[in-house]
């Protein structure tokens, strides 16, 4: 394994503009012609523009029982990085650059497995991960593109560890409905939206005291609230934006009926703008997964509180697990970054998983 190779293809993949948003990318976005070069003729390549920047390119060589998924799009450049986003930066034992550790450096090990490896592989790549839709994999599943996959390796950063448990991510905006009227009208204290808005608001901030007070945090968080006109005027409209991250084994179906239940809710509107479930979801378990890093020795983690991609494929009933190089606090930062022996402890598991059944 070369080092400087894994390099060579992380320099190349970090200069190719993927910030979603804008998702300005369709098959013909040049990182997918980067990846032909270096993998054709050996692998049998498929390449599926769902539009809106959401592309699926699927490399396969053999009949691999292993699926790699690798998203990449990144996040937008924040201003004032210190290192140029778009160009990877080397210093000490790190490297800088977009989508470094979240997730092209994964992406960069898996190429160089490509290469110096004649074992089976099949490839993923998706392009609207941070998009927040995850259209490309749930396609993928829904076509039954998954058959022959004993498992799935997402390669988001997990420090090397095998993630088989993290939260979900639910997001929802809602509208409440009030009646405009003056200030002074006794019924403004029921008939205005923000109050109903407030009403709502107090019962999901005690429903979320009472799950972490019994162990069941659900990271409720609202977002933004706004609405009305001013103070003498009865809010006809009030509008709510507010995520949850469920634990393992919670049902975000589940939870949207709790919300709908809470004080003020009939008066509300409701629009669930991603639904991603835990891994795993309510209706499996994470006792294949498992079974499969231990079997392959790896390094089993703890869960991680952020969410993947990998609980796409384990709700279509496809054994899936996070493994990648770096760590989650390293992505998205203003001056993202990798540590080198990271990708070199993630290249030598992937080969270690892609060659096991040769």
């Amino acid at each position: 394994m070369s080092t400087e190779r894994i390099l060579e293809h992380l320099e190349a993949l970090v200069a190719f503009d993927t910030q979603n948003p804008p998702r300005a990318l369709d098959a013909e976005a040049p990182i997918f012609a980067y990846l032909s070069k270096q993998l054709a003729p050996e692998f049998e390549i498929s390449v599926t523009d769902h539009g809106k920047g959401r592309v699926s390119y699927l490399a396969r060589r053999g009949s691999p029982d292993i699926l790699f998924n690798v998203h990449l799009d990144t996040v937008p450049a924040l201003p004032g990085s210190k290192y140029p986003p778009l160009q990877l930066t080397r210093e000490g034992d790190r490297v800088y650059g977009r989508g470094a550790c979240d997730i092209k450096g994964a992406a960069a090990c898996l190429l160089a497995l490509a290469e110096t490896s004649e074992a089976p592989l099949a490839l993923l790549f998706t392009t609207d991960e941070e998009g927040g839709e995850g259209c490309c994999v749930n396609e993928f599943v829904a076509h039954g593109l998954t058959a022959g996959y004993r498992q799935v390796v997402v390669a988001e950063p997990t420090l090397c560890r095998a993630e088989v448990r993290h939260r979900g991510f639910l997001s929802a905006r809602g509208h409440f409905h009030g009646v405009a009227g003056h200030s002074s009208e006794p019924r403004a204290l029921q008939d205005n939206a923000i109050h109903r808005l407030a009403n709502w608001t107090g019962a999901a901030l005690e429903a979320a005291r009472q799950a972490e007070a019994e162990g069941r945090r659900s990271c409720f968080n609202i977002g933004t609230v706004g609405g009305g006109v001013k103070s003498n005027v009865i809010a006809d409209g009030a509008d709510i934006f507010w995520s949850a991250r469920l634990a393992p084994g919670d049902s975000n179906e589940a939870f949207m009926d709790d919300c709908r239940s809470w004080p003020g809710s009939e008066h509300a509107q409701w629009t669930v703008s991603f639904s991603g479930p835990p891994l795993p979801t309510g209706e499996h378990s994470a006792e294949a997964a498992t079974a499969f890093a231990q079997q392959h020795e790896l390094e089993l983690g703890e869960g991680v509180d952020f969410w993947t991609e990998a609980s796409l494929f384990g709700a279509g009933g496809v054994p899936a697990l996070v493994l990648g190089p770096g760590d989650i606090d390293q992505a998205h930062a203003r001056d993202e970054w990798v540590a080198i022996d990271q990708l070199e402890t993630a290249y030598g598991l992937y080969r270690q998983l892609a060659e096991a059944h040769v």
